[in-house]
């Protein structure tokens, strides 16, 4: 019997990987979980939830153009040149936002409403003047792992890289100006320009993630792994790593629970980071509910 289900357990692990496209799903999503769940540590502990969100509405007007440019011949067919054009829009958002905040003339919130309402009016009118667009960029909202290329894991890959090397490079940096900006001033960081450095760096971790749980849940990959690795630690870079792991493994669950169950696998992902969320809002050692009702009973006694 256990020989049996240990021979299930197998094919249901195995089965998924004899495909190349499953194969490259699992790379990227593990990639970009990893790479969400390193900037969610950042997005977290400065309240930067909002600005997540409202960064993935903004790379649509990027994705348009591209899109429009494609269908007029004047780029590659596929996902690279959308990646690109999402990937300036949303850059180009987040100096907007940093712009007006620069010198606390606009209040963070107020500038992020203003510059995702704008960016987010302009995409919709773009889209509104192509005939069938919204259908063929449908993938942008809800993600579309399944159908990554090689092309695309490579791009995914290098830009992972890329954010991944800059927060190693500056951790103290980001570090000091995060939590203690009367430290950062004393010891002359560039603050504004970390800061807007954290921005793009935000800016390009959305339109990766955006291949995987698109613009609708992308902000949950950021912000989810990291909430639930805050029951075990308040450390920065034990948040870090822990949001990596935490990341990583939804995504690689939730592609075989979507393989298995056949569901979308956007939503997949995202209720597995959601589910792990709530078994350590649970069962946290010390900090979940149950341990506070436990701890409740047993003074009572």
């Amino acid at each position: 019997m256990d020989v049996a289900c240990a021979d299930l357990v197998c094919q249901l692990i195995a089965a998924p990987l004899q495909y190349p496209f499953m194969q490259r799903a699992i790379l990227a999503a593990i990639l970009i979980g990893i790479v969400c769940g390193v900037m969610g540590a950042y997005v977290v502990t400065r309240g930067m939830a909002f600005l997540g969100d409202a960064l993935a509405h903004s790379i649509l007007p990027g994705v348009a153009v591209a899109f429009l440019m494609q269908q007029n011949g004047q780029l590659a067919a596929g996902n690279q040149p959308l990646m690109v054009g999402g990937l300036i829009a949303g850059v180009l958002s987040a100096l907007g936002v940093g712009f007006l905040t620069r010198g606390a003339r606009v209040r963070e919130d107020t500038a992020i409403g203003i510059v995702f309402a704008g960016m987010l009016a302009l995409g919709i009118g773009i889209i509104s003047s192509a005939r069938n667009f919204a259908v063929d960029l449908s993938h942008v909202l809800i993600g579309n792992i399944l159908a990554v290329g090689n092309d695309d894991v490579l791009l995914i890959g290098v830009a992972g890289i890329g954010v991944l090397l800059v927060i190693f490079l500056f951790y103290k940096e980001f570090l000091v100006v995060s939590f203690d900006p009367t430290l950062a001033r004393t010891l002359h960081l560039p603050a504004e320009a970390l800061r807007l450095v954290l921005l793009v760096l935000l800016a390009i971790t959305i339109v990766i993630g955006v291949q995987v749980v698109g613009v609708a849940l992308v902000a949950a990959l950021l912000v989810t792994p990291t909430a639930t690795a805050r029951f075990f630690t308040q450390r920065l870079s034990a948040l870090i790593v822990g949001g990596a792991l935490l990341g990583a493994l939804s995504g690689l669950i939730g592609l075989y629970m979507a393989w298995h169950l056949h569901v979308a696998p956007s939503a997949a992902i995202v209720l597995t980071a959601t589910s792990l969320f709530l078994l350590a809002f649970c069962f946290a050692p010390k900090r979940g509910i149950v341990w506070s009702l436990l701890g409740k009973t047993a003074e009572r006694a």
